[in-house]
């Protein structure tokens, strides 16, 4: 049961969340969305602990108000039928600049003094990672566009949170999970032509009338956030195709870009560059706030493991992982490919999430509404 505030009335509402890459675990994994909605106007966070890189610390990020949230419940594994064909690479518009705190290589900030309490709160010491990922109807497919699309507007649930019509729709568009799986529904769609990114929550797209949970849309070429207190497609109000592990980029041996995760018990808080909380676990700054990045120890040796697995394993010890929802613990998320094999997949699921570490960026930020990185 998760309890939403809107216009003063509290509104019950019972969700059923699941979503990719439960299967092999039977873990289900909680979407954030039931909840991550209509906060009231956040108020000031304090800002983490200085940083004794050179750069100056920034502006608190702000909090808003907690909402409750279920843990994860156990599942019976589906049985996947085929999709036709993974989506294809993206053409070489570029994901967000270089300079973007999404590109940013992390591994030399100093630890968070919030790191332990954090870890502790994740059960790191007794998890391990989990892709949340693989072939269909496992991952997060994505969709290349281009600017003659179909298009035509969509009516949001949270519509005083989304990006004004109209949005790309369609039979033809690839949306997560199967029909009436209680999943999130994110469509995700790249336009490398207009070097555009829009992506929707709940998606209903393929007839008329059209509508979703909240949509957003990113300029790639752009460093801008989504206003502050502004949820996106996601939780945290971040976008979700650039924080994926695509099959393409591990294929190709290098990810240049930090990574989306969930945990189960957030703070009621969000921290730079995120832009919206979804707090289940109430006002508590030893829980991880929407946005804490986590990287893996440099320490950590990636030797033994196959070139596909290192190459995501060490996105993770360079780039690192950001809270973008909640879920089960130490999920990570990947497009849907028929490519991802088992045994990459079970060699990633041996890492153990206490070998990560919480970072302290504040020191990269540049202005505390941009995604501009220092």
């Amino acid at each position: 049961m998760r309890v939403r505030v809107l216009a003063g009335l509290a509104l019950l509402v019972v969700c059923a969340c699941g979503g990719s890459g439960y299967a092999s675990t039977g873990l289900l994994r909680l979407s954030a969305h039931c909840s991550k909605h209509l906060c009231p106007s956040p108020s000031p966070l304090p800002t983490l602990s200085p940083s004794p890189s050179p750069p100056p610390s920034p502006s608190p990020s702000p909090l808003a108000s907690p909402t409750p949230s279920p843990s994860p419940s156990p599942l019976p594994s589906p049985s996947p039928s085929p999709r036709p064909s993974p989506s294809p690479t993206p053409a070489a518009c570029g994901v967000f600049p270089a300079n973007s705190i999404f590109n940013t290589d992390i591994s030399t900030l100093p630890m968070s003094s919030q790191s332990a309490a954090w870890l502790s709160s994740m059960n790191a010491s007794t998890t391990k990672l989990h892709p949340d990922f693989g072939a269909y109807p496992y991952g997060i497919p994505y969709n290349v566009v281009t600017p003659s699309h179909a298009t035509g507007n969509v009516s949001f649930q949270y519509a005083s949170e989304s990006d004004p019509n109209p949005y790309v729709v369609g039979s033809d568009l690839k949306i997560e999970g199967t029909p009436g799986d209680g999943g999130d529904d994110h469509m995700l769609a790249y336009d490398p032509g207009a070097c555009t990114l829009q992506e929707i929550y709940q998606a209903r797209l393929a007839s008329q009338p059209y509508s979703g949970g909240s949509g957003a849309k990113w300029d790639l070429t752009s460093n801008a956030l989504r206003p502050a207190g502004w949820t996106s497609a996601d939780a945290a109000g971040l976008p979700i195709f650039p924080l994926l592990v695509r099959y393409s980029e591990v294929q190709a041996g290098f990810i240049g870009h930090a990574i989306r995760f969930t945990v189960h018990c957030t703070n009621t808080a969000y921290v730079w560059p995120a832009r919206h909380e979804a707090g289940t676990c109430g006002t508590n700054s030893n829980l991880p706030p929407m946005g804490a990045r986590f990287r893996l120890k440099s320490g950590y040796s990636i030797a033994s493991f196959s070139p596909q697995a290192q190459v995501i394993l060490r996105a993770m010890q360079h780039y690192g992982m950001f809270v973008a929802d909640n879920g089960s613990d130490w999920y990570f998320q990947g497009d849907e490919n028929s490519g991802w094999t088992d045994s990459l997949l079970s060699e990633l699921k041996s890492v153990p999430a206490a070998q990560f570490e919480a970072v302290d960026e504040s020191s990269l930020i540049v202005d505390p509404n941009s995604g501009q990185s220092r």
